[in-house]
C-alpha cells in the first residue's frame, strides 16, 4: 500500500517564458478559469475570463525556454467564446500533438508549435454545419471531436417545452497528416436533446446534463458506445436503466430513447453533482453537493469512494480531481486529499498554507502529482512503506470494517456502529480475537501461537486450516503479480478457481453477490471453468449433461438474492451469472443445464413454494432473459430461445415454442414437438391439436405431415368439435366463393375425410368406459349355487305361486317341470 511523502519544489517560475505574469495572476487572486499542460510536458495552457475591462484570454507560453513565440489570443463579448482547448496526437508522427481552440460559433483553429518557432497556423475549419449552430461543450476522443451544439427553433416564440430540447449531440473525425489538416463527415449522435456536457474516457463518452432546468432530464446520465454505436442509461440512484444500439439516424431521437423507460425515469431522485471529471481508469467521477465522491462505470454500474469532510459543498467552491495510476487526488479549499481509487482509503490528507492550489498533470508519473501555486510548482511523491514484514494494516481494518456490518444487521438499535466504536467498545470480543490471530500467524512463521492468550491459541487450532488455505491465496496473488505474461493467464485461472469456490461455500449475500459479478466481468474464460468445476459439469456416455455439485452449491446457485433484491445497479443473481457464461463458451449446455436445475429444484423445494426459485420466476424465464439481453440477435439465439422454451416441459412454454416455430413455417419441428409432447398431458394435447388443426384450416402447408398429424387427435373430440374449428379458422377470400379454385390451395372434404372417419369408427367415449367389464369372463356373475329341498304338502299349499316362465330364471323352470 502507498504512503504520500514530503512536498518538494521543482520550479520558481524562473525557467517559465510567462512566470512572473503568472505568478502576478496567482497573487492578485485572479483564479484562472482552466489550466493545462500540453503532452510532452514543455508548454501550459492558462485561460483567464476576467473582469471588465481586461478582455478574457487564453495564453500557451513554455515552461522550460526551449525557444520561440508564445501563444496569445483573446476576444471582447459579444464575439463569440472559447468554449474548449484539445490536444490531438498525430497519427502520422509518434509524439507529435497539435492544439485545437474551438470558438461558441464552430470556428476550430489547429495549431502546432515548432522549436525556435514559435505556435503557427494549421489550419481553420468550421465544425458546425448551420450558421446559428452554437457549440457549448466539446471533447475530443482520438482522432474523434464530439460536442454538443444548440440549434435555435426558427419560431422566436416556440414553445418553451420544446425549446428545452433544441440541442444535438454531434461528432466529426479531424485528421492531421503531412499535406493538413481536413475534417471529416458529421455523423449526429442526438438531437433534440437537453443540453449536455461532453466528457470523453479512452473507449466511452459520458453525457452529463449541463442543468436543471427539464426535471425528467436531470435524473440520468447517458453514456455512448462509439465502438459499438450504443447509448446506456443510467442514474446514480437506480445503477443501469436501458440501453439501445442506434442503428439509423431516426433511432438518434432523444425522446424516442426514453420512450420506454419514462416510468421508470419519473420515480427517480434527481441528479445531485457538484464536480465531474474523468479518470483514467475510463469511469466518471462524480462529487455531490454532500461530498460525496463516486465513480460511474462505463457499463452503467455505480459505486462509492470517498466522502470529503466538512458536511455540504458551498455553491461557489472549488473542487478539482485527477486520477495518478491508482490514487485519486482531490483538492478542496486548501487540502489535499489522497485516495486509493480500488479501496476507497484515504491515504492522506494534507492541509496546503495556500488555498490557490491547481492540481497538473504528471505525465507519464503514477508515483507523483505536482501542484501548482502563487510561488512555483511543487512535487508530492509517493512510496512504498519501508518495513513490508510487518502484517499489512488494511487486513485487521477489513475484519472490523466486515464486523461493524455483520453486527449491524444483527442489531435492533438505531444508531450506527463504527470501526473507532467496536475497537474502544470492548463488547463485541470475536473481531478482537480474530485480529490478534492473524497479526500472530501472519507475523511468526515459526511459532505462530507464541504469544497469544490459552483462548486465542485454542481457536488458532480449529482455524489453522483457514489460515492455510488465506497464506496460499496471497501467494497466488503474489505469482500472478510477479509472473511473467506468458504464465498470468494460468495463475489467474487458478486464482479465479479458487474465489469463486471460496464465495459459493460462505453465504450469498449481496456484496458477495456483486464480488462474483466482478469476477465473471473481468475473468470471463476463467470464471466459466470455475464455474464447470464446482458444479462438477461434464457429459455422460450417454451425451448427457450431468452435474455432481453439493446440495448447499445448488442452493447458493439457484436460491441466493434475486434480482429485486440486489436492485438495478449492474448486479444480476448467480444463477444468470452462470446462463450468461454457458451462453458464451457452450451454448449447447444452456438447454440442459436449465432442466438439470428443474430436476434439483423439483426434489429441494416443494411445488410453488416461495422460498425456491420456482416460487417467483421460473428458471426457463430467466435463462430467455440472458439470451434476451445479447447485444447482437442471430438465428442461434431463436433456436436457443426455442430449446428453453421446450425444455422447460411447461404447457404454456410449450405452447409459446409451438406457435414460434409456426410462425417461422418450420412445419417438419412443428410436427416433432407435437409428437414427443402430446404425451404429457390429454390437455396439452387437446389444445396442440387444436392449434395444428387451425393451421391446418388456413394453409396446405401442414398437408405432407397429415398422416402423422390425424394420430393425434384427442379421444374426446368430436367430428362436430372438428367441423367448427375448421369452419372457424378457414381464411376469408375478397373474392366470390367458387366450387373449384385455380389456385389449388382451398381446403376440400377429401383432405378432411381420413381424421373425419378415424373420429366417426372410433368406439363411443362410454361404451369405452364399460368395454373392460363387458369383455370381462366374470360377466354377468355365476348363478349361487341353490339347496334342493322338497316342502311339505302344507307349505306347499300355503306358498304363493310362482311366477310366470317368462320371468323365471333357468333353475326356476327346471324345478317347476319336475314338480
Amino acid at each position: 500500500m502507498k504512503r504520500a511523502g514530503m512536498l518538494r519544489q521543482v520550479s520558481d517560475f524562473s525557467d517559465f517564458s510567462r512566470g512572473h505574469w503568472l505568478q502576478e495572476l496567482l497573487c492578485q487572486g485572479e483564479e484562472p478559469s482552466h489550466i493545462q499542460s500540453s503532452p510532452d510536458g514543455q508548454h501550459l495552457l492558462v485561460l483567464q475570463k476576467s473582469r471588465p475591462p481586461a478582455l478574457p484570454r487564453v495564453v500557451a507560453f513554455q515552461r522550460h525556454g526551449i525557444g520561440g513565440a508564445d501563444l496569445e489570443r483573446n476576444w471582447q463579448p459579444p464575439q463569440p467564446a472559447l468554449v474548449g482547448l484539445l490536444f490531438l496526437q498525430s497519427p502520422v508522427t509518434l509524439g507529435s500533438w497539435a492544439l485545437a481552440l474551438v470558438w461558441e460559433h464552430g470556428r476550430t483553429e489547429v495549431w502546432h508549435f515548432v522549436v525556435a518557432m514559435g505556435w503557427q497556423l494549421l489550419q481553420t475549419l468550421e465544425l458546425c454545419q448551420g450558421a446559428r449552430a452554437r457549440i457549448v461543450s466539446v471533447c475530443s476522443q482520438g482522432a474523434n471531436l464530439v460536442w454538443c451544439e444548440e440549434r435555435p427553433p426558427l419560431d422566436a416564440h416556440s414553445d418553451t417545452s420544446k425549446c428545452a430540447f433544441r440541442f444535438c449531440v454531434c461528432t466529426r473525425a479531424l485528421e492531421m497528416g503531412d499535406q493538413g489538416v481536413w475534417l471529416g463527415a458529421v455523423r449526429i449522435v442526438l438531437h433534440n436533446s437537453p443540453e449536455y456536457q461532453v466528457l470523453a474516457s479512452p473507449q466511452h463518452i459520458f453525457l452529463v446534463p449541463a442543468t436543471a432546468s427539464f426535471a425528467t432530464t436531470s435524473k440520468f446520465l447517458l453514456i455512448w458506445h462509439p465502438e459499438k454505436a450504443k447509448l446506456t442509461i443510467t442514474a446514480p440512484s437506480a445503477g443501469f436503466i436501458h440501453s439501445k444500439v442506434l442503428r439509423s439516424s431516426s433511432e438518434s431521437d432523444f425522446r424516442k430513447l426514453l420512450l420506454g423507460s419514462v416510468g421508470l425515469l419519473s420515480g427517480l431522485a434527481p441528479l445531485d453533482i457538484h464536480t465531474s471529471a474523468v479518470s483514467n481508469s475510463g469511469g466518471l467521477l462524480l462529487v455531490s453537493t454532500k461530498g460525496a465522491v463516486n465513480m460511474v462505470e462505463p457499463d452503467g454500474t455505480q459505486r462509492h469512494i470517498f466522502d470529503l469532510e466538512g458536511g455540504p459543498l458551498a455553491q461557489g467552491s472549488h473542487v478539482q480531481l485527477k486520477t495518478f495510476g491508482s490514487i485519486l487526488a482531490c483538492m478542496l479549499a486548501g487540502v489535499l486529499y489522497l485516495i486509493d481509487q480500488s479501496s476507497g482509503r484515504l491515504i492522506e490528507k494534507k492541509i496546503l498554507s495556500v488555498k490557490e492550489v491547481h492540481v497538473l498533470d504528471s505525465l507519464g508519473e503514477e508515483d507523483s502529482i505536482q501542484l501548482l501555486t502563487q510561488t512555483g510548482i511543487y512535487s508530492f511523491s509517493f512510496s512504498k512503506p519501508e518495513d513490508s514484514s510487518r502484517p499489512e494494516p488494511c487486513l485487521v481494518e477489513m475484519v472490523f470494517e466486515e464486523a461493524c456490518r455483520y453486527y449491524q444487521r444483527r442489531s435492533l438499535s438505531s444508531s450506527k456502529l463504527t470501526v473507532e466504536k467496536l475497537k474502544k467498545g470492548g463488547v463485541f470480543q470475536a473481531p478482537v480475537a480474530l485480529t490478534a490471530i492473524l497479526q500472530h500467524s501472519l507475523h511468526q512463521k515459526q511459532k505462530p501461537a507464541r504469544g497469544l492468550q490459552d483462548t486465542y491459541a485454542k481457536l488458532l487450532s480449529t482455524l489453522s486450516l483457514e489460515l492455510q488455505s488465506y497464506m496460499s491465496l496471497e501467494l497466488l496473488k503474489t505469482c500472478v503479480v510477479c509472473a511473467p505474461e506468458s504464465e498470468v493467464e494460468s495463475y489467474c485461472e487458478e486464482l479465479v478457481e479458487q474465489e469463486v469456490s471460496r464465495v459459493l461455500h460462505s453465504d450469498m449475500d449481496k456484496d458477495n453477490l456483486a464480488y462474483l459479478n466482478s469476477i465473471f466481468a473481468s475473468f470471463p474464460k476463467a470464471a466459466w471453468k470455475a464455474t464447470r468445476s464446482c458444479l462438477q459439469l461434464q457429459q455422460n456416455g450417454d451425451g448427457l449433461l450431468v452435474a455432481r455439485a453439493t446440495p448447499e452449491v445448488w442452493k447458493k446457485v439457484l436460491g441466493g438474492p434475486q434480482q429485486e433484491e440486489v436492485g438495478q445497479n449492474g448486479v444480476v443473481p448467480l444463477f444468470e451469472l452462470i446462463c450468461a457464461s454457458f451462453l458464451r463458451f457452450k451454448p449447447k449446455w444452456l438447454p440442459s443445464f436449465v432442466e438439470l436445475t428443474q430436476q434439483y429444484v423439483s426434489i429441494s423445494w416443494a411445488y410453488s413454494s416461495k422460498e425456491g426459485p420456482e416460487g417467483r420466476v421460473p428458471l426457463y424465464k430467466r435463462a430467455l432473459g440472458v439470451v434476451a439481453r445479447k447485444n447482437k440477435r442471430s438465428e442461434a439465439d431463436d433456436e436457443m430461445e426455442l430449446e428453453l422454451l421446450l425444455c422447460s416441459k411447461r404447457p404454456k412454454a410449450v405452447l409459446q415454442a409451438l406457435h414460434l416455430l409456426i410462425c417461422l413455417k418450420r412445419w417438419q419441428r412443428v410436427v416433432e414437438v407435437a409428437e414427443k409432447f402430446s404425451k404429457l398431458s390429454p390437455l396439452l394435447n387437446k389444445e396442440i391439436f387444436t392449434t395444428l388443426l387451425a393451421e391446418f384450416a388456413q394453409h396446405r402447408e401442414l398437408d405432407p405431415y397429415l398422416d402423422m398429424l390425424w394420430p393425434l387427435c384427442p379421444a374426446d373430440l368430436t367430428a362436430s368439435d372438428i367441423l367448427a374449428v375448421v369452419l372457424q379458422h378457414l381464411p376469408h377470400s375478397q373474392e366470390d366463393p367458387v366450387p373449384f379454385s385455380s389456385k389449388g390451395n382451398q381446403l376440400t372434404v377429401g383432405l378432411l375425410k381420413p381424421l373425419l372417419q378415424r373420429v366417426v369408427q372410433r368406439p363411443c367415449v362410454q361404451d369405452e368406459m364399460y368395454s373392460d367389464a363387458l369383455q370381462s369372463p366374470t360377466f354377468p356373475p355365476p348363478t349361487p349355487p341353490r339347496e334342493h329341498k322338497i316342502p311339505s304338502k302344507a307349505a306347499a299349499d300355503d306358498a304363493p305361486q310362482p311366477p310366470t316362465a317368462r320371468t323365471s330364471s333357468p333353475s326356476a323352470l327346471v324345478q317347476g317341470d319336475t314338480v
